[in-house]
């Protein structure tokens, strides 16, 4: 086989241990490396599992990279009354960024990872694609991989369920075979965002007015980091109707809010949307997804000077600037971008 050294992003757990399994028994060279990002790695599960499949293995610190590319653009993001997935940073700049680098000084042309998410191959022109399995599907945060990469990416685990996958590492002896699927943000364990922003910025945020789409006051906010749009528990409001955040206000200070009806947006805008095979010249139709588990949406997608306009077909579920909106077309992810401020 050709060209067959592949670096395998190693996190420790079950998914990226069955992806080195599967490449190795594909007759790839593999070499296991896990990226120090944070401090909390598994870096010892991960050398115990390469030693085990017999592959090398490096420990690479991207710390400092993680802190500047991720974790500091996500306060910021947040600052400014938007809501950020830091694990589509992560998979752009580092993941699928600094992670080619290492890739190099090893002599690797590939690069795996353990994203259930699938890439296919016709006449020379290389797609990404949703998993088989779509309650483990990561085509969503993928979409930033352009088309030379992913002739050069594998996804081995794209074509498994994930009780395949923890069955082959039972069958392989591996002891992380059981072990627990990792949290969504790992620099943010227990979930507390507000708690960890608060850490970063080193003061309390201000306390501010929820208001209805007509400026109506309906009470006091504890500061708008701690609410994202869309939420309806946690208001610490006695109202007649359930009322959800429909946008935040970062310049007021002010969180608004509205109706279950008013929720809806018939169109968003995406400044920068990245087309994985070119920006085409003219309106696309496709179904759209704005959030990581969200039902896709048909809708229409109309390339302007600056971005991409997304017209639903019919109302749709408000979508949260900082967040991404993904076109599919069928299986096929055409790309994607961080959803605008209105």
């Amino acid at each position: 086989m050709a060209n067959n050294k592949v670096l395998v992003a190693m996190s420790g757990g079950v998914d990226s241990a069955v992806t080195a399994f599967l490449l190795k028994r594909q007759g790839y060279d593999c070499i296991g490396v896990t990226m120090r990002l944070w401090g909390n790695e598994r870096t010892e599960d991960a050398k115990a599992i390469c030693d085990r499949l017999e592959i090398p293995f490096a420990v690479s610190d991207k710390r400092e990279d993680f802190n500047r590319l991720v974790v500091e653009p996500f306060v910021e993001t947040y600052l400014k009354g938007s809501t950020p997935n830091p694990c589509i940073l992560c998979n752009r700049h580092l993941k699928f960024g600094a992670l080619w680098e290492v890739a190099e000084e090893w002599g690797a042309d590939l690069l795996a990872t353990g994203h259930y998410a699938r890439i296919t191959e016709e006449n020379g022109v290389f797609r990404l694609k949703k998993a088989k399995d779509p309650a483990k599907d990561q085509s969503y945060v993928l979409y930033n991989l352009t088309a030379e990469q992913l002739a050069k990416v594998r996804f081995p685990l794209g074509d498994y369920t994930k009780q395949e996958v923890r069955a082959i590492a039972e069958e392989q002896g591996f002891q992380n075979a059981k072990s627990g699927d990792s949290q969504d943000i790992c620099f943010i364990p227990d979930g507390d965002h507000a708690g960890f922003i608060r850490t970063r910025v080193k003061e309390d945020f201000s306390p501010g007015e929820f208001v209805d789409l007509t400026g109506r006051v309906m009470g006091m906010h504890k500061g708008i980091v701690h609410y994202t749009v869309g939420q309806r528990k946690g208001l610490g409001l006695a109202l007649p109707e359930p009322y959800y955040v429909c946008k935040k206000d970062a310049e007021n200070n002010r969180v608004v809010l509205c109706t279950a009806k008013e929720l809806p947006v018939d169109s968003l805008f995406v400044e920068d949307f990245h087309w994985i095979h070119g920006t085409p010249e003219t309106p696309v139709s496709a179904t759209v997804r704005t959030r990581y588990h969200q039902k896709e949406m048909p809708a229409t997608l109309i390339p302007r000077e600056h971005g991409v306009e997304i017209r639903f077909d019919t109302p749709a579920a408000v979508a949260a600037p900082g967040q991404s909106a993904v076109a599919y077309d069928g299986d096929v992810v055409l790309g994607g971008g961080e959803i605008s401020p209105k």
